[in-house]
């Protein structure tokens, strides 16, 4: 079944144990590219959020959901033929709720498909371990689901970052509840009615609620009927996750902030590279948790750089995503637009020097929207706060150094450690430095490699455990240790 619901006039409401559910509390959603209401949603909560969990936990107790490895493949299969048929309807809310260019929105939906059939194949090949202890003696390793997953997603890319703690978590047999922002409501309610039509999914398998005050969030965290927490976000909240998980012992896995460094040496294929650190910085108009917000580049063709790099951003078109011709979508709303504005007019006043000064669009007929144009700024106080902080808009620094240890060193002063990228035609010394970045993803000539069979988190303050490729099931698992001693038989 495809859906086919306009974006005008819309009402979300949220889905729990497979009914739709309402609210008092109606708010309206709107497109960042033109501030025009394209709907309204029914404010989820601490109600839904428990209605939400007494489903989960009733899905997983009466139904064969646990113990039906071959169901849960099938159902993941499902989920993806659903995400395939309903692909352009995605791809079109994304555009219209969440701004993403369309480009951009069919890469995040097209992440989605091979990522359920993925963990469909993680289902059908994990048979535990079976081994000899002892003569007599054989104990057998089961890896059982740990419960109800609480999945708690972002804004900046909903579709994506709900199925990536969806997949592995369905995939270890639990029950999940999942709570989506409100500025994604629509695109939440259109997930929701993709899980509807899968026939085989157990009722309350799935439960999504909306919830914009956070109320509902904090219910899933502090409950103690939901011993997994899944969280995409910033570390600020991720902090509060962790002490809030921890008097309950709760499996916490953990993607948060970033500040990815790109060091490009002095024999970079700059005809290569900066197309690419282009898209680093404007990709989900640079809301994305692995952003490229510094550059780190080698003396020899830093002032190269700095010039061909800024004629690419000066030239990057801002539109909405009904434009085909846009480089770059708004951002989630004004406020952000603010927020990143004084950041910018902060690191000036502490003594960054402009390149590309982008910002707010303040004229014409983008000035109704959310649109902030790419900044550039030079850098030479590694201490500065705009090199220290996440950003978490389209603004780049420019860092200079000499040595390869002075690259590292640089790009290693941060609390952060989610992606990071190495530039250079020796991959011998590329391979010789990747390990010595303090970052769960380091990538070569190359930025935000990312898919289903690959690991992907990070270290430091960017997060614990790891999404995607085959230890991503063990945030949503527990190995059961069964022994059984039948005794020696004489022979």
């Amino acid at each position: 079944m495809n859906i086919d619901t306009p974006h005008t006039s819309r009402h979300a409401l949220n889905w729990v144990g497979g009914e739709w559910v309402g609210s008092d509390t109606i708010r309206g959603s709107i497109n960042p590219a033109t501030y025009e209401v394209i709907g309204t949603y029914a404010e989820g909560g601490i109600e839904t959020a428990e209605a939400a969990v007494v489903a989960a936990t009733r899905a997983m107790r009466e139904t064969d959901w646990v113990h039906d490895r071959k169901l849960r493949a099938r159902v993941l299969d499902d989920l993806a033929d659903a995400f395939e048929r309903n692909r352009d309807e995605l791809i079109k809310i994304l555009c219209t709720e969440n701004g993403k260019v369309k480009r951009e929105a069919s890469f995040e939906v097209d992440l989605c498909i091979p990522s359920l059939r993925y963990f469909a194949g993680i289902v059908r090949t994990e048979a535990g371990r079976v081994v000899d202890s002892k003569p007599g003696r054989i104990a057998m390793m089961l890896r059982q689901p740990m419960g109800v997953a609480g999945i708690i997603v972002p804004w900046n890319s909903p579709i994506i970052l709900t199925v990536r703690s969806l997949a592995p978590a369905l995939a270890a047999g639990c029950a999940v509840v999942v709570k989506v922002p409100g500025k994604s409501a629509q695109i939440a309610t259109t997930l929701s009615k993709i899980f509807a039509n899968v026939t085989e999914l157990p009722r309350g398998v799935i439960n999504v609620f909306t919830d914009e005050t956070g109320e509902g969030a904090k219910h899933l965290v502090a409950s103690p009927e939901v011993p997994v927490i899944s969280f995409t976000g910033s570390t600020g909240t991720g902090k509060a996750i962790a002490l809030s998980a921890a008097p309950h012992f709760k499996r916490v896995g953990l993607e948060l902030g970033g500040k990815t460094p790109s060091i490009v040496f002095d024999d970079t294929d700059l005809d290569l590279a900066l197309p690419i650190l282009e898209k680093s910085v404007t990709t989900f108009a640079g809301q994305f948790c692995v952003t490229g917000q510094r550059v780190i580049v080698q003396e020899g063709i830093a002032d190269e750089f700095r010039k061909r790099f800024a004629e690419r951003l000066r030239a990057v078109k801002v539109g909405p995503a009904t434009d085909l011709t846009s480089d770059m979508g708004p951002m989630i709303d004004r406020e952000n637009v603010e927020r990143v504005d004084k950041v910018v007019e902060r690191a000036i006043a502490e003594g960054a020097e402009v390149v590309v000064r982008g910002g707010p669009v303040t004229e014409g007929p983008l000035s109704k929207g959310a649109f902030f144009r790419p900044t550039l700024l030079e850098v030479s106080d590694p201490k500065m706060a705009i090199i220290q902080e996440e950003t978490f808009g389209p603004v780049v620094t420019l860092q200079r150094f000499t040595t390869e240890k002075e690259a590292v060193a640089l790009a290693n002063d941060s609390i952060y450690g989610l992606g990071a990228s190495i530039w250079t035609r020796d991959i011998a010394k590329a391979l010789r430095i990747a390990p010595r970045i303090e970052a769960g993803m380091v990538w070569i000539n190359e930025w935000s490699a990312l898919g289903e069979d690959t690991e992907e988190g990070g270290c430091k303050h960017s997060g614990l455990g790891r999404l995607n490729g085959a230890t991503a099931v063990d945030d949503f698992t527990e190995i059961r240790t069964i022994t059984l001693t039948p005794g020696l038989m004489d022979v």
